[in-house]
């Protein structure tokens, strides 16, 4: 008892955790209530992590941001659209302050978190993020100063209830210029709970309880109240049953003050096979949330109230699913014919759900994504697709697909259904594009990603070549092969690094368009021109960026330079290496480098002195180069452990020391 005493530390946290993984979250779900499973509030099990990967599958970029347990919401700074913030279950969150290209890591200390993160900027760039408390009582909201990456205040208590929650800022101008509001689930209650802020979010006032409200899913927005900007809020709350919802409309023009009931309708039904009081696709839960937002343009919609859903489509459980979307102009009292979102060619064979919504501020423009499986004839997997409309919701632009690689929907340590997937995604915008995100499970894993519509494709052409270091000149093409609707410039910069120890190199772009893109498919050249520099390997940097610096993209080519004259192209100085962790000893966190001679699929695995298999690490067809990734070691003991890579052919082990 004694040896077995010793070892109740925090490994034995991880391995009851792994033991009893299969242990179902169905055994006590309750179906009226939408949280995450209580075995991802437990201290999590370690994992190899990378703080961010671009994911490039035939051109197109994905953003992978590293694992965190899904229910993502993301915000864009109205002031500068380079600024973008994102935050996941548990208090996981990730900052860009260059439009997406790289993201930092900056989670706010709050006293207790419980997940759902929902966020928002005001008009001065501020940005507040909710999380629910723990134990469920009310939420707390962080307010940043610095988009995110430090953090104001942390402990703001917002709202009450004990489930889902939901938030917006009123960034349009008008008496109540950046109010905030909340809403959030009171199930034991019967109702929900409206907040507002009038000071910048330092502190929040519950103003109406609205009912009837029994099910998740109450949300709130801003829009217009004829010539006054800001002078709308509304809300929506979901009651009724899983087989048969109600959304009841609300309307307030006093600032959030009080709110008078426009509308109840019964609009939704099951998505997928209803399990448990729950509809699953997949065997994984997903909730008909009504999701609204508002036309806050000058636009010819101004003021316009869209309403989106998923729903089986004919109803009744055992069906599949399509979005459709509502809108009403006489603020939710009377709503329009339901309009199909998805244009697959027969949508009863497919399943699309977990919409999300934005109305762009600046233009009529409202944009919806959503989980898809038209790709997969099983419907056990899918993607992520999206679309726009640009007439009020009349039709809507065709339906592009966001993920560059289709995925599982079940992960396999999920449990049996209904299995937690998360309940709620989302997309935001800039006056240009838009930026969806998602829980993405093509690694088997909750993976946080996020991706740019509309989108352009980018590709060089060649990758590597040879250069003469004394006057050579090499001419590469940065390639667009396709887009996803995007009709905007192109422009590109380049850079070579590190500097030559001598002489230079000169960068130009002789194609008739100079650096910039305005058709596609296209290309222009970028030519690289050597001027007595040190012999040795370069690498260019090329970037690719719309007008307002989004979507923006990135490839490198590598350059030898020698004193020799020919071209050498497809000289790859890399080779199949793993390096040994550093550092080493290490707590709890260290660093695995390796490199690739050539694009394959990647595998690093991390186990134990038993070689049980603590956690691995896996990316698809990776290109020729150096990477890395992080071993977070922080819920296993002292002692000795070793990690493997398999890429292709390549295999190689080495030995590292946790050391507390």
């Amino acid at each position: 008892m004694k040896i077995l005493s010793h070892f109740m530390t925090p490994l034995r946290v991880m391995l009851i955790i792994i033991l009893f993984s299969g242990v179902t979250f169905a055994q006590w779900d309750n179906p009226n209530v939408d949280r995450i499973p209580e075995r991802y509030m437990k201290p999590f099990i370690p994992k190899l992590f990378v703080p961010m990967t671009v994911v490039t599958i035939d051109d197109y970029d994905n953003f992978d941001m590293g694992v965190d347990y899904s229910e993502g919401h993301i915000s864009i700074s109205p002031i500068n659209p380079l600024q973008i913030f994102n935050a996941w279950n548990i208090n996981g969150t990730h900052y860009s302050t260059d439009g997406g290209l790289t993201w930092n890591i900056s989670n706010p200390s709050f006293p207790n978190a419980a997940g759902d993160p929902v966020t928002a900027f005001d008009s001065l760039g501020n940005l507040y993020y909710e999380t629910m408390k723990s134990p469920i009582t009310a939420c707390w909201v962080a307010k940043s100063t610095t988009f995110g990456s430090t953090w104001a205040f942390t402990n703001t208590s917002a709202t009450t209830g004990n489930d889902k929650n939901w938030i917006a800022a009123n960034i349009c101008g008008g008496p109540y210029t950046n109010y905030i509001y909340t809403i959030m689930t009171n199930s034991s209650g019967g109702g929900a709970t409206v907040a507002r802020s009038t000071d910048l979010g330092v502190t929040f006032t519950n103003t109406q309880t609205l009912s009837p409200h029994a099910l998740p899913g109450a949300m709130v927005c801003v829009g217009p109240n004829g010539s006054i900007s800001g002078g709308s809020v509304f809300a929506v709350t979901h009651s009724g049953s899983n087989a048969l919802g109600t959304y009841t409309f609300f309307h307030s023009t006093d600032g959030g003050l009080t709110f008078t009931q426009k509308s109840q309708v019964q609009w939704s039904n099951v998505i997928g096979t209803e399990i448990s009081s729950r509809s699953t696709v997949s065997g994984m839960r997903t909730r008909p949330y009504p999701m609204i937002s508002c036309d806050n343009s000058f636009g010819p919609y101004r003021g316009r109230l869209y309403c989106v859903y998923a729903s089986n489509e004919p109803a009744g459980s055992g069906n599949k699913s399509d979005i459709f979307l509502r809108y009403s102009t006489d603020f939710g009292a009377t709503w329009s014919a339901r309009v199909t979102v998805n244009d697959d060619a027969n949508t009863v064979n497919n399943y699309q759900f977990f919409p999300a919504i934005w109305s762009d501020k600046y233009q009529s423009k409202l944009y919806i994504k959503w989980y898809d499986t038209r790709n997969c004839p099983t419907s056990d997997s899918m993607d992520v697709y999206a679309t726009y409309t640009t007439n009020g919701g009349t039709s809507f632009a065709p339906n592009q697909r966001i993920t560059n690689k289709i995925f599982k929907i079940k992960l396999s340590s999920s449990g049996s259904a209904p299995a937690y997937q998360g309940d709620y995604d989302a997309i935001c915008s800039n006056p240009k594009v838009s930026m969806p995100l998602w829980a993405d499970f093509r690694n088997n894993n909750y993976n946080s990603y996020c991706a740019y519509f509309p989108d352009y494709a980018m590709r060089m052409n060649p990758t590597s070549s040879g250069i003469n270091s004394v006057n050579g000149v090499k001419d590469f093409f940065m390639v667009v092969p396709a887009v996803k609707l995007y009709t905007d410039t192109v422009l590109v910069t380049s850079a070579i690094t590190p500097t030559p120890g001598s002489g230079s190199f000169t960068i130009s772009y002789p194609s008739t368009g100079g650096n910039k893109l305005t058709h596609y498919p296209d290309s222009l050249r970028v030519r690289v021109t050597a001027n007595n520099v040190t012999p040795g390997t370069y690498t260019m940097t090329v970037t690719a960026k719309g007008p307002n610096g989004t979507p923006v993209h990135q490839r490198t080519v590598t350059i030898t330079a020698s004193t020799t004259s020919g071209v050498i192209e497809n000289n790859t100085p890399y080779s199949f290496k793993l390096e040994q962790n550093y550092p080493n000893p290490f707590n709890p966190v260290t660093r695995i480098d390796y490199s690739l001679a050539k694009i394959t699929d990647v595998k690093i695995t991390v186990y134990n002195l038993l070689g049980r298999e603590i956690t691995s690490f896996f990316r698809e067809k990776q290109n020729p180069g150096s990477y890395y990734v992080m071993f977070n070691a922080a819920n296993l003991s002292t002692g000795v452990y070793y990690y493997t890579i398999q890429a292709g052919d390549f295999m190689d082990k080495k030995t590292m020391i946790l050391m507390k």
